[in-house]
């Protein structure tokens, strides 16, 4: 098969979220200054777990992808662990998911923050071109024990949770296009040190967010020589309800066709657009020959969109 014919598309896909719920009753109960309400009314969050390690997520949301692909982990050339939160400094969280999942081939762990996932999927499509065959891509983030449990401000935002997807070669391409950047000098509107909490200018997030993804998302669309009346549905990353519709409204998109999860999950980070796909499909929004367009953006500050045509195997 010639590589100027090789595509790739997504055959498994699964997440994972820890058990325990952390309600924003649970917060305000907990001596937090704030109510389900004011939680509800500024981010579109009710509740988000807590309690996952990394590893052990990207584990359960992996095997199901495995599952739903009908292929073992000796059927996988890599897996790319996309995570800000890797159980240690080293190895990789990659190399236990290697170990557990029986992977044939490579590990590596990627970090671009929220956009870890779209960044992976853009390099494995890369990589599937250049010869490999399947490659498990996974999102996942343990934000919790990176709160500050008593800074209303980010409190309410983090949660932890995994989300996987298999891709495998093709006669056709199904990523149609991606649009990936950055601006490093944005930052220190939101960081993390070493043994340290987030930290984060909220507003100037917000701005920064809206304004790279709309723009980034138009630039994927375009690419594809598409319209935004050709985008079924829009699978963004989960970090405030009201991102999304402010992007949605700038790129002309209507709500109704926005993926949103955040309400149950809140922000898992690389995690949010893997898991958003993965309930899409599962409850039958998302069907075959549906086009999509992910788009995000995380600290750093990163943003990537992509527009794929879904077409997993029969």
């Amino acid at each position: 098969m010639s590589n100027a014919h090789v595509g790739s598309r997504i055959v498994g896909w699964g997440s994972n979220l820890p058990e325990k719920v952390l309600t924003n009753n649970d917060l305000a109960d907990g001596g937090l200054d704030t109510s389900d309400e004011w939680i509800y009314e500024r981010t579109g969050i009710r509740q988000r777990h807590v309690g996952g390690s990394t590893g052990e997520m990207s584990i359960h949301a992996g095997q199901q992808a495995l599952d739903v692909a009908g292929v073992t982990g000796a059927d996988i050339d890599l897996v790319i662990v996309a995570t800000s939160t890797p159980d240690q400094l080293m190895p990789g969280t990659s190399a236990t998911v290697h170990a557990e999942l029986g992977i044939g081939g490579g590990a590596c762990d990627m970090q671009a923050v929220c956009s870890g996932f779209s960044y992976a999927l853009v390099a494995a499509n890369g990589l599937i071109a250049t010869g490999l065959e399947r490659v498990l891509v996974i999102g996942a983030d343990s934000l919790s024990p990176y709160v500050d449990w008593d800074d209303r401000s980010s409190a309410i935002l983090f949660g932890d949770g995994a989300g996987a997807a298999v891709l495998e070669r093709h006669t056709e391409r199904t990523l149609l296009s991606f649009d990936l950047g950055a601006d490093g000098t944005s930052r220190h509107i939101g960081y993390t040190d070493h043994d340290g909490k987030i930290t984060m200018d909220g507003k100037e997030v917000f701005r920064t967010a809206v304004r790279a993804v709309t723009k980034s998302a138009q630039n994927a669309i375009d690419s594809a020589g598409l319209t935004i009346d050709d985008i079924d549905w829009f699978v963004p990353h989960q970090a405030n309800v009201r991102i999304i519709e402010a992007i949605a409204q700038r790129i002309g998109l209507p709500m109704e066709k926005a993926i949103v999860t955040i309400q149950n999950t809140a922000n898992n980070s690389a995690a949010t657009i893997p898991i958003a796909l993965d309930t899409a499909v599962r409850d039958a929004r998302v069907q075959r020959g549906d086009t999509l367009l992910l788009g995000g953006f995380g600290f750093g500050m990163t943003w990537a969109s992509a527009v794929m045509k879904w077409d997993p195997r029969d």
